[in-house]
């Protein structure tokens, strides 16, 4: 992540008045200097406002019951209630929220706890500020991001996690596009992204997703993403040609 230049002028960061439609914010990092540097350099995009940042878990789930959070940027390894933990508790009392996992582990089961505890997201701080805001504004869109990084890791872990609860009678019948699409989608790639690679508009895209969601019986990207991924519909070849 870009460090916080300290001679600039603070003002400036803070020039940009948000607008009724910024996302609000929240920051959770054990880490003191990651977690106010990265609070700062959000500050600077005039379509987020930072409206907390919290050190702990247990502090996090608190504020969010309070603040209602459009997106919480959560680290996964905390003392006390982790990260996982964490986002388990806060989506249950501000269920609204989308929670984006930012940390320094690609451990497969690390990955795949946290999108079935129900984060949105899986990036590396080794982002960079553009990749993490765009992963803010696709959390907050619905979208699934995880790093390429880590994207083999967690379709590993996935085909080895074993079936769904309630898997169905059959196979949803999806078309050849709507695999291509959740191929894209498993790899961690946006609408826009998708749309480019397959030569379709972003809307297609969308078009595609839903009635892909609506197929297999789930609610969201994420939740597609991985049930993609038990039912064979995804294997690791497509996500390395993704």
């Amino acid at each position: 992540m870009p460090s916080v230049d300290e001679s600039e002028d603070t003002a400036a960061s803070r020039a940009a008045t948000p607008s009724e439609d910024s996302l609000r914010v929240m920051v959770v990092d054990d880490h003191d200097l990651f977690r106010t540097g990265l609070r700062r350099l959000l500050e600077r995009d005039g379509d987020l406002v930072v409206v907390a940042d919290a050190r702990r878990g247990d502090e996090a789930v608190q504020r969010a019951a309070e603040l209602r959070p459009d997106v919480v940027v959560m680290d996964i390894n905390m003392p006390g209630m982790s990260g996982v933990e964490a986002t388990r508790a806060l989506l249950d009392v501000s269920p609204s929220s989308s929670v984006l996992m930012l940390t320094v582990t690609a451990d497969q089961e690390a990955v795949l706890d946290a999108i079935l505890a129900g984060a949105s997201g899986y990036l590396l701080k080794d982002a960079t500020l553009p990749e993490i805001i765009r992963g803010i504004r696709g959390a907050a869109a619905g979208e699934l991001l995880i790093a390429p990084a880590v994207a083999g890791s967690l379709l590993e872990r996935l085909r080895r996690h074993g079936p769904p609860d309630a898997p169905p009678a059959a196979t949803p019948q999806l078309s050849p596009r709507e695999i291509d699409v959740l191929r894209l989608v498993v790899a961690g790639h946006d609408n826009t992204e998708i749309g480019r690679r397959l030569h379709l508009s972003a809307s297609t895209i969308k078009h595609h997703v839903s009635n892909s969601l609506e197929k297999l019986g789930v609610d969201n990207r994420v939740q597609a993403a991985v049930m993609a991924v038990r039912l064979g519909l995804v294997d690791e070849q497509d996500l390395r040609s993704a």
